[in-house]
């Protein structure tokens, strides 16, 4: 099985696009915290798809923690295109997200 549940933190401004169906996919990358000062962390690609990743874009920013559940899958490289070696890239689909620690302007949000 490739389920996997970990807690990461948001580095970058996500990118959402959409389909002609008017699905939405949301892609973000996050970042493992920190174990060792001299480990430089893993940095993941996240897929988020429908209505969850509208729920993402509305609650979650950059620097904020949060807990996720997902499937792994692998691809093709994005960097390594003009390369003739095929590496692979780790990439999970996103099934829920929870917050774990946002920045104090984010947490009024949630009291909705």
């Amino acid at each position: 099985m490739n389920y996997t549940s970990f807690i990461g933190k948001i580095i970058k401004k996500p990118e959402q696009s959409f389909f002609n169906n008017n699905t939405s996919v949301t892609e973000i990358i996050i970042k493992f915290p920190q174990l060792r000062s001299t480990d430089s962390g893993n940095i993941l690609h996240l897929s988020i798809w429908g209505n969850l990743a509208s729920d993402y874009i509305e609650y979650y920013d950059v620097n904020d923690y949060i807990v996720v559940e997902g499937y792994i899958s692998l691809r093709e490289s994005l960097s390594n295109s003009l390369n003739s070696n095929t590496d692979k890239q780790v990439e999970i689909s996103v099934f829920k997200i929870y917050p774990f620690i946002l920045n104090s302007k984010d947490k009024a949000k949630f009291k909705k």
